[in-house]
Formats: C-alpha cells, structure tokens, sequence
C-alpha cells in the first residue's frame, strides 16, 4: 500500500473540530457524550508539535495474532452506542459472544470524537507501535483516511462469512474501500428532512428548495454544521451527484446556502441541538439526523420526517482492525458476529440507527414491530435506491471545502 503524509489539522480544521465537539454529532448525542477542551487541546497539541510521518511506519502491519492463546478482543467505540441492559451495566450481544466463542470483550467508550481520537491514535501507529485496541468504530471519512494511510490490516474474508453475506447492498462497496476489503460498517446513518407539523401550520414540506425558498419558513429552517449533510442534500437539490462533483458543482451549493442565510431563511446552523429547536417548534423543518428523529418522534408526536425526491445522504460508522493488532482473528470474529441477524436484531432495536445488515428485519419484528417496520431503520428497497454518500476528499479538498463552509457558517 502506497504510504501518504499525515492529513494535519489546520487551522479551519480545529474550528470544525471545536464546532463539532460543541454542537455536532460529537456532543450530545446516542454515540458520544463527551469530549470538550481536553479533546481540542490535545489535538491542537498535535498539531503544533508535528507528528511522525506515515512513511517511517508500515502500511496494514500485522502482529503476531495471539488469538489463539489470548482469549480477548479489546474493543473501542462510541458512547452510548450498543445495547445495555436493564442493570446498565451488561451488554447482552457482547455477553452472548463470549458465551458461545470464550472470548471476552474489553469494551471501551473512548471515542468521543473522530478527530481527538485519530490524535490520540496515530502516534502510536506512525511509530508501529499497538494502540492496545484489536477493534475500533470511526466514521466513512476519518475510516477512509485510516485506509489511505495504511493504519489498518486487510481483514481476512474467512473470518467473515456473515459479514460477506449479509452486508447490505447499500453499504457493500464505497469509493473509499471498495468491497469491505479493510473494513464493515457497525451502522449507518441517514440524513433527512425533518419538520413539526404544528409549526409548519399548513406550509408543505418536501424538498430542500422548500427550505431554502419558502418565505413563509424564514427564520425557521435549520441547517446541519456537519458540513457533508448540508452541502450533500443541497446538492442532491441542486441535481449534483455527491459522489462525483466538482470544485464549482461545490461553490454553487455554497452560493445557495450563502444567499438563503443573507435572507435570513436560515435560522442557524446547528449540531444535535437542533432536537430541542425542532422539539418546541422553533425549527418547523431542517435537516436532520434519523436516528434522532426515530427517538423524537416517542415523545413528540409533531415531529415528522420527509425523503425528498432527489434522495437523500447516508454514510456509516465503520469497524476496523488497527496495526499491529494483537487480536486480530478474534476481532474479525466479533465483526462477523454482529452480521449474524439474532444480534444485529438486537442492536438495532436498542440503537435505532440504520442497519447495515440484510435480512434483519423479520428477527427485529419479534423485538420491536414499530422498529422493523421503520425505513429510518430498515430502509426498503425503494428507500436504499434514494441514498447517496459523499465521495472522498483529497487533503487539499477536505481543508478547501471546510474553509468555505466555515465562513459560510460564520464558524
């Protein structure tokens, strides 16, 4: 594998970074609860300091796999991010994996935020050093740079049977890691248009450009700072594909966005506190998040949601073995365990994200019937054809295009 320089922070960067920790899915959220200046200034410390480059360490670099012998996998994720029982302290997947195979689960909620933890980590990989983690859960753009690296070991497709077969066609190839070579999703997660009916009064929601144009919903529409949902469902709008646009397909979804704020159509940009916007009505539509909807609509029957016609923006969280890994084996089969439908089932019905696993619909029925029969969980068919992913950006894009939501966003 070809080795790359490190992706540094820039400055734009650790401003997303801090946005994000203070309002994006970094806070508040199902998958993490924390993060916080601890986070920001160790990156930033990082950053300053300069870090090895990738080409002094070796790219999908194995260990001696103790799996055999060490009956363990150290796991780590994001709060808030599997099931637990009635106790809160027993995970009964994970308690179900070490019954049937011997092998017991270190489970760690360290991942706070994408880019604190790729700070935390890629030291300890540029060096080829163990990070003491067999298993780790990053989102599609920061596991994409993992791979581009050369931080994570081709997985062994023996080892995941289930995996192989139930991957949902949806998730099973992406530009970043066509056909799940290095990595399988843990969940996805969907992007809509989210509205409240009593604040809409009347006023019909369907499309992005109903955000952006209706003027009877300015100074009530919401944006997402998660700069890939909001550009990406504009420019689905907009007729662009996000997986193949250009630098000025980009700069015209910016120029809309720009126009709709000067107007004052936009409300704010905001991160998952856009539920409690949304919730008291002073959002009557924006873009969100559907596993937040799924769990606001429990509770707030004037929550709805709508798929506009030009599609919608999905992208996953993703589970991958890093260098030097000392359990590798025994990580590849915790992945394939959670492709197997009785635990992906139950996952998904405590979770309520989007399930990457086929199949899984009729083992969730006998959980949950409202969850199984959810699109925002199990999508059909029809609804998986509507998704789009945001393709992956070169370092020079991910810091230009930031740079220019940011300023968008008065960031």
């Amino acid at each position: 594998m070809r080795q790359y320089e490190p992706d540094r922070l820039t400055p734009v960067e650790v401003t997303a970074m801090r946005r994000s920790l203070r309002n994006g899915r970094a806070a508040m959220t199902r998958r993490s609860l924390l993060g916080g200046a601890l986070a920001v200034g160790g990156a930033g410390a990082l950053s300053a300091c300069g870090i090895p480059a990738a080409g002094k360490s070796q790219g999908g670099v194995s260990a001696d796999d103790h799996s055999a012998t060490e009956k363990v996998v150290n796991f780590s994720n994001w709060p808030e991010y599997i099931d637990v029982d009635d106790s809160g302290k027993n995970h009964p997947t994970l308690d179900a994996f070490r019954k049937r195979t011997g092998i017991t689960v270190k489970y760690t909620e360290d991942i706070n935020d994408n880019d604190e933890f790729f700070g935390k980590i890629q030291p300890q990989l540029a060096a080829g050093q163990d990070t003491g983690r067999d298993l780790i859960v990053l989102t599609d753009w920061l596991a994409a740079r993992m791979i581009r690296l050369g931080y994570v070991q081709k997985l062994d497709a023996s080892n995941l049977p289930h995996a192989f077969a139930n991957l949902s066609d949806q998730f099973r190839s992406p530009d970043w890691d066509p056909g799940r070579a290095y990595s399988y999703p843990w969940q996805g997660i969907s992007t809509v248009i989210a509205y409240n009916k009593k604040a809409l009064d009347g006023v019909e929601v369907k499309s992005v450009s109903d955000l952006l144009d209706n003027p009877k919903l300015k100074g009530r529409v919401g944006f997402l700072t998660e700069m890939r949902d909001s550009i990406g469902m504009t420019m689905l709008d907009m007729g662009k594909d996000p997986a193949k646009f250009t630098d000025d397909d980009y700069d015209a979804v910016i120029a809309r966005l720009q126009k709709a704020v000067d107007k004052g159509q936009i409300r704010r940009f905001t991160g998952n506190d856009y539920t409690s916007d949304l919730s008291k009505g002073d959002f009557a539509a924006c873009i969100a998040w559907a596993g937040d909807i799924v769990q606001l609509q429990a509770d707030s029957p004037d929550v709805g949601y709508v798929i506009p016609d030009s599609g919608y923006m999905t992208s996953t969280d993703n589970m991958l073995v890093p260098n030097k890994a000392r359990h590798k084996t025994n990580a590849e089969r915790l992945m394939d365990f959670y492709y197997e439908l009785e635990p992906a089932a139950e996952l998904a019905a405590y979770i309520n994200y989007v399930s990457p696993v086929a199949g899984v619909q009729p083992y969730l029925a006998k959980i949950d019937k409202s969850a199984a029969s959810n699109p925002l969980i199990v999508p059909d068919k029809a609804m998986q054809a509507r998704s789009h992913a945001f393709r992956s950006l070169s370092s020079k894009e991910e810091t230009a295009y930031q740079q220019k939501f940011a300023k968008l966003t008065g960031a």
